[in-house]
C-alpha cells in the first residue's frame, strides 16, 4: 500500500499485516472451521488470471475507500462452505456465494477497524461474488494494494486490498 496511508494509519505495513494476519487466522479458525492457513511471504499481484475460482469482494467507504477482495479456487470454496453448513457441499450454489461472501464480510469487517481513525466511520457494502471458468481481476493501482498469499489443503487463498485515502 501506499506510504502515505501508512502515515495516516500511524503504523507500518509489517505491523499491519502481522495485525491482519493474525485477524485472519482467527476468522478462519473460529468462524470457517479451519485451522490450517498458513502465511506464504510471498508477493503477488492481485491484478491476475483466475481460473475456476471463486473472487468475493467488499467495498469500503468513508475517510478511507477501497474494496477488499478474497480469490479461492472452487476447491476451497466448497471445503469452506461445508465446514461452515457442517455438511458436504460438492458444487457450486448459492451457498457456496453466500459463505464465500460472508467470508469477505468478516475478513472486511476485521479490516475496516484499523481504518477508522479520529472516530470517522468507514462503512462496508454488501458482499459481491464472482464466479467463472476464467476471469480476470483488477481493482486500484498496484502502489495502493495490500495482498496476503495463504496455503489451506494444499491450495492457495489470495486476499487483497486496495485503499485509498478520501482526502
Amino acid at each position: 500500500m501506499n506510504a502515505h496511508i501508512f502515515e495516516l494509519l500511524e503504523t507500518t505495513e509489517e505491523t499491519l499485516i502481522q495485525k491482519f494476519h493474525t485477524e485472519i487466522q482467527d476468522i478462519f479458525t473460529t468462524m470457517v472451521g479451519i485451522d490450517d492457513l498458513m502465511h506464504l511471504p510471498l508477493q503477488v499481484d492481485p491484478r491476475s488470471h483466475f481460473s475456476d475460482c471463486l473472487t468475493a469482494m467488499v467495498g469500503f467507504a468513508g475517510i478511507f475507500n477501497g474494496i477488499l477482495s478474497v480469490h479461492v479456487p472452487e476447491s476451497l470454496a466448497l471445503l469452506f462452505t461445508s465446514t461452515m453448513l457442517g455438511m458436504e457441499v460438492t458444487e457450486i450454489d448459492d451457498d457456496v456465494h453466500d459463505a464465500l461472501g460472508e467470508i469477505g464480510n468478516m475478513i472486511a469487517g476485521s479490516f475496516k477497524h484499523h481504518l477508522s481513525i479520529n472516530g470517522q466511520e468507514v462503512r462496508l457494502s454488501t458482499p459481491t461474488i464472482i464466479a467463472g471458468k476464467e476471469y480476470m481481476f483488477t481493482s486500484g493501482a498496484i502502489e495502493d494494494t495490500l495482498t496476503l498469499l495463504y496455503d489451506s489443503h494444499g491450495e492457495w487463498l489470495l486476499i487483497s486490498v486496495v485503499v485509498e485515502h478520501n482526502d
